[in-house]
C-alpha cells in the first residue's frame, strides 16, 4: 500500500482493507520488542461534584488536565 493511498482512505475503506490484509504486508512496518516503561501506582480519591467542576474549569483555562492540576497543587502543599 502506498502512503498516498493511505491518506485518501476513508475509515470504512481502511477497515475493509485490514479485514482482508495483514498489517505487516505493507513492508515498512516493523515489530517493536524493546519498549521500556515504568508504571506509577496511583490512588484515586473522591471529590465533591461541585468542587470538581471548579477544578475542571480552572484546568481548562490553564490548558491542563484535572489530574495534572490537582497533582501540582498537592505537591506544592505537601512537598
Amino acid at each position: 500500500m502506498k502512503k498516498s493511498k493511505a491518506k485518501s482512505m476513508t475509515i470504512a475503506e481502511a477497515s475493509d482493507f485490514f479485514d482482508e490484509h495483514d498489517l505487516f504486508e505493507t513492508g515498512d512496518v516493523k515489530e517493536i520488542t524493546d519498549i521500556k516503561f515504568s508504571l506509577k501506582k496511583k490512588k484515586y480519591v473522591g471529590l465533591d461534584t461541585e468542587l470538581f467542576k471548579k477544578i475542571r474549569s480552572k484546568a481548562k483555562r490553564l490548558y491542563k488536565s484535572e489530574d495534572v492540576l490537582i497533582e501540582e497543587w498537592l505537591t506544592e502543599k505537601v512537598g
